[in-house]
């Protein structure tokens, strides 16, 4: 009987969770779930200096938006130091490392005899079978895993297939640094195995990583993880991913106004697919979800996709939920916090009245906020360059036409005065458009809204009515 499937998604906590490491936690937690397995999280905090607290809030704060969750507490890889270092004497022990006695000059000169001779620049064995006696005084030395140097690692990935490596091109890397501190890649193994990681989902840059770290697996007796090393995320121009594409931290996008069901959505498709579905719900995802529908080139990240995506789940999203999302946002946005100062019972009506208007035309959160705007303005507006001028091209006296008709309006909602608005437009001999421009102008104090009606069915009889008698002539 196989082992339950354990992924990992361990992020190092130098900076934001980026969002090639939010595409890379989805496809192990969509893995782990499709399996009805477990992905468990851990922190790659050994980089002492550059780890920072803030950091790791950001990564479990931007995971949690992202509504991806993990088994168990989050693992720091630094709180398990003992633990690599008791693997590297182990090694040593058993004659599969060695204590290494070069200087960092030392190693300077191996580098440049390389470069000069336009070799690979590559540890070259000095102390692998020197006699310990031979080690100069006062030197703390480092441990080196001693790498088997005839034959090939193999790498059966499920994304990219059967890699070869020559052991010939993998030298001695170091297992445990001269201070004491272990490094990288044997901690990565010491952890997996101990966690019970079975499957290793991450990016192809780690692909040399994986080769170095299945040494170490076989060195100590342990079973190898299955491994999947999938694309990059590259810019809409096929240049490596950078801030002008894209390459922002979770949070960012969260700041943009993005849904997380969107993210979710945009992310799975930046190198996974399912035939020709572009657009799927996560529990779709879920179920899709196979290690070898991950193509092996680059996916190019575009924000036109992701903007439109996002339009299609704003639209399809039932109003209260949405209007949860963007109480939730605010906070988020630049400008949400004044907003949500003002926000009480009868504005929370009031949003959730103009939902269905405002979230036709809205593709992100940001653009629903600001459509939201007349909402919270105060008489007299304040009017943008278009509105003035549609108000004073005979916008105003248009108003003061309609003005008396809409006061007549029995039952104040759309349809009825829609209904108004188009008798007194007929009998005028006016093109709807002639009334519903300096209407819009008034009440929202620009030229583009939601449809007009439902503007003045949201603000109600009495605020629509006085901020139309402040503009009329």
């Amino acid at each position: 009987m196989s082992s339950p499937v354990v992924t990992r998604f361990a992020p190092s906590p130098t900076g934001y969770l980026h969002i090639g490491g939010g595409r890379t936690a989805l496809f192990n937690w969509a893995y782990a779930r499709k399996t009805g397995g477990k992905m468990l999280l851990r922190i790659e905090d050994t980089d002492r200096e550059r780890s920072t607290a803030a950091a790791i809030d950001a990564i479990i704060e931007g995971l949690t938006w992202l509504g991806l969750d993990w088994a168990g507490e989050p693992v720091s890889q630094y709180g398990r130091a003992v633990r690599h270092r008791e693997v590297a004497e182990l090694l040593l022990a058993q004659g599969k490392a060695y204590r290494c006695y070069c200087s960092p000059q030392d190693l300077e000169e191996m580098r440049a005899r390389a470069e000069a001779e336009k070799r690979p620049i590559r540890y070259d064995g000095t102390w692998r079978d020197r006699d310990p006696s031979e080690a100069p005084a006062g030197v703390k030395p480092a441990i080196r895993f001693k790498a088997p140097q005839v034959g090939e690692t193999v790498i059966d990935d499920a994304v990219q297939g059967r890699v070869v490596i020559p052991n010939k091109d993998l030298d001695d890397l170091i297992i445990l640094r001269s201070d004491g501190n272990p490094t990288y890649n044997l901690s990565v193994v010491v952890d997996d195995h101990d966690m019970g990681v079975t499957h290793i989902i991450r990016g192809v840059d780690h692909l040399t990583n994986a080769a170095r770290q299945t040494q170490i697996y076989m060195a100590m007796g342990w079973r190898v993880p299955h491994m999947s090393h999938i694309p990059l995320i590259h810019g809409p121009d096929g240049a490596k991913l950078s801030k002008r594409h894209g390459a922002l931290g979770v949070e960012a996008y969260r700041a943009m106004g993005y849904l997380p069901e969107a993210m979710r959505n945009y992310l799975a498709r930046l190198g996974w697919s399912h035939g020709d579905d572009e657009i799927f719900s996560t529990d779709q995802m879920v179920e899709w979800f196979n290690l070898e529908s991950i193509g092996k080139s680059a996916a190019r990240f575009d924000f036109a996709k992701l903007e439109n995506l996002n339009g299609h789940y704003i639209r399809h999203t039932p109003d209260d939920m949405l209007l949860t999302q963007f109480i939730d946002f605010l906070p988020h946005a630049e400008g949400g916090k004044a907003l949500l100062a003002h926000i009480d019972e009868a504005m929370m009506a009031k949003l959730m009245r103009a939902m269905p208007g405002l979230k036709e035309r809205a593709k992100t959160l940001v653009e629903l906020m600001k459509s939201t705007a007349y909402l919270f303005a105060q008489r007299p507006l304040a009017m943008d360059e278009k509105a003035q001028q549609i108000i004073k091209d005979g916008g105003a006296e248009a108003l003061k036409g309609v003005l008396p008709v809409l006061t007549q309006v029995e039952n104040w909602i759309a349809h009825d005065l829609e209904t108004a608005v188009k008798s007194h437009a007929e009998a005028q001999g006016l093109k709807l458009g002639k009334l519903a421009q300096p209407l819009r102008a008034a009440l929202t104090g620009t030229s583009t809204s939601p449809g007009i009606f439902d503007v003045l069915e949201v603000l109600g009889r009495e605020e629509s009515l006085a901020r139309l008698g402040d503009q009329a002539a």
